[in-house]
C-alpha cells in the first residue's frame, strides 16, 4: 500500500491554546490517523485529547493485518480504554473534571479502511468525483435533523452547533460508531475538527481536494480558508491519499512526520 500524507493544526484566531491532537503514521502495510479534539477548561481538554491519541494508537499497534473480524472489535475496544483512562482521571484529578474529547479514527490496510468514530470530529471521502461525509456527528442539531425538525443549513447555524451528545471520556461508558468499507486507487481521505468544517463548509473542502494538489498544500488551503473565515476555533486536517491499495514502496511517503501531534 503506498498512501500520500499529509497533517496539520493550527491554533486559530480566538483561541489561546490548540486542545486537538492529532496522529498520523503509515507504511506499506497499514496506516493509522487520528484527530481528537478536546474540551474542559485549565487544559484540560488538550490533556483529554492527548490521551485519546496516545491510548488508542498504543491500543491498535498490533493490528498489521487489517483483514477479518478482530481488527474491528479491536477498534471499538481502544476507544473504550481511551474513555475509561479519560473519564477515571477527571475522577482523581480536581482540575480535569469535565474534560473529555472527540475521536475519529481511520486504520488502513490490507485493501480495506476501519474508522472508529465518536463526537463531531469527521472522516470524509472523495471518490471517483463524488465526495461524501462517511462519519455521522453526534451532536443535538445532528438529532434534531435526523428527527425532521431542522434542515442541515439551519444546523450549521443553530445556536447548539456545537452541542455533541457522545464524546470520549465524559461517562464511564460510550459507545463507538465503528465502519469499515474498502480502499480504491485514487482514494482522498480528509479527518478534521469541527474548527475546520465549521468555518469551511463542504463545497469548499470538496473544491479544495479536486485541485488533486499535494496532501500538504491541500492542509494548508484548507487550514488557511478557515482562518480567513475567522478561525474561531483549533483547526485540524489530515489528508491521506490513496496511491496504491496493493503497491509495495521502499518507504513510507508522505509530507508530514510519520508520527504528529498538535
Amino acid at each position: 500500500m503506498q498512501l500520500s500524507v499529509a497533517a496539520g493544526t493550527d491554533v486559530g484566531r480566538i483561541r489561546a491554546g490548540n486542545e486537538d491532537s492529532l496522529y498520523a503514521d503509515a507504511d506499506p502495510e497499514r496506516g493509522l490517523f487520528i484527530v481528537a479534539d478536546g474540551m474542559g477548561g485549565h487544559a484540560a481538554g488538550e490533556v483529554a485529547s492527548e490521551m485519546a491519541v496516545q491510548i488508542v494508537a498504543r491500543e491498535l499497534a498490533a493490528f498489521r493485518d487489517i483483514a477479518g473480524p478482530a481488527p474491528l472489535a479491536g477498534m471499538a475496544s481502544a476507544l473504550r480504554e481511551a474513555n475509561r483512562a479519560i473519564y477515571e482521571r477527571t475522577i482523581v484529578e480536581a482540575d480535569k473534571q469535565g474534560m473529555g474529547t472527540t475521536a475519529s479514527c481511520l486504520l488502513m490496510g490490507s485493501g480495506r479502511w476501519i474508522i472508529g468514530h465518536i463526537g463531531d470530529s469527521r472522516v470524509y471521502l472523495l471518490r471517483d468525483g463524488v465526495f461524501r461525509q462517511v462519519t455521522k456527528d453526534h451532536s443535538y442539531v445532528q438529532e434534531q435533523v435526523d428527527a425532521g425538525f431542522l434542515t442541515p443549513e439551519q444546523a450549521r447555524y443553530h445556536p447548539y452547533s456545537n452541542v455533541i451528545t457522545r464524546c470520549v471520556g465524559a461517562n464511564a461508558a460510550v459507545e463507538a460508531d465503528v465502519l469499515q468499507g474498502e480502499l480504491q486507487n485514487g482514494d482522498l481521505y480528509l479527518i478534521c475538527s469541527d474548527g475546520l468544517t465549521g468555518m469551511v463548509e463542504d463545497p469548499q473542502l470538496r473544491k479544495i481536494l479536486e485541485t488533486r494538489q499535494t496532501p500538504g498544500r491541500m492542509v494548508d488551503a484548507m487550514i488557511t480558508e478557515a482562518n480567513r473565515r475567522g478561525g474561531l476555533d483549533n483547526i485540524t486536517a489530515i489528508v491521506i491519499q490513496v496511491m496504491s491499495v496493493y503497491g509495495m514502496p521502499t518507504g513510507t511517503t508522505g509530507e508530514s512526520p510519520a508520527v504528529a501531534r498538535g
